[in-house]
């Protein structure tokens, strides 16, 4: 009986133990955000250009944390298009959002990929070409991330 007493005691204690480090907001952040997703691609001619549909998954909570763009990026990491997301997508997710036209080859291999505010570029986006397909691909973390400070870059955040 007093071992029974004493296990449950320290379970106790070690369940009511602290930690000394003190959690910041940017860790309460980092802890609870999920990565965003390229989910679909569509893309359709337009003459000798094509537009691009583009299907994202974010956690976006409000304008503190939301996908603010998707972009077309050559495989030699050129920025061929960005679509800027003016506001969060808090009660719509995942949501499509298509682009302006752009004049790519058909047969041209792209990245299309999603960024956040929050957390930079996501490593699940879409890799192919308007002639045969996109399927899913997983982006090199490193992966033309100066293209982040490139224009075009958003202007704020509606809501």
């Amino acid at each position: 009986m007093k071992i029974v007493v004493f296990i449950i005691a320290m379970l106790y204690m070690g369940a009511c133990h602290q930690d000394d480090r003190t959690s910041t907001s940017e860790d309460i952040i980092q802890e609870n955000t999920v990565e965003a997703a390229v989910v679909s691609v569509v893309a359709t001619a337009v003459g000798d250009t094509y537009t691009f549909n583009v299907g994202i998954s974010s956690p976006d909570t409000g304008c503190d944390q939301y996908a603010n763009w998707w972009e077309v990026v050559a495989e030699d990491g050129t920025l061929i298009y960005r679509r800027i997301l003016a506001h969060s997508h808090v009660n719509e997710q995942p949501f499509v959002r298509s682009g302006s036209t752009m004049n790519i080859i058909a047969n041209q291999e792209v990245i299309v990929r999603v960024h956040m505010n929050t957390t930079g570029y996501s490593v699940n986006g879409y890799k192919g070409s308007v002639a045969n397909g996109f399927t899913t691909f997983m982006i090199s973390e490193d992966f033309a991330n100066e293209l982040a400070n490139q224009s075009p870059q958003p202007n704020g955040c509606a809501f």
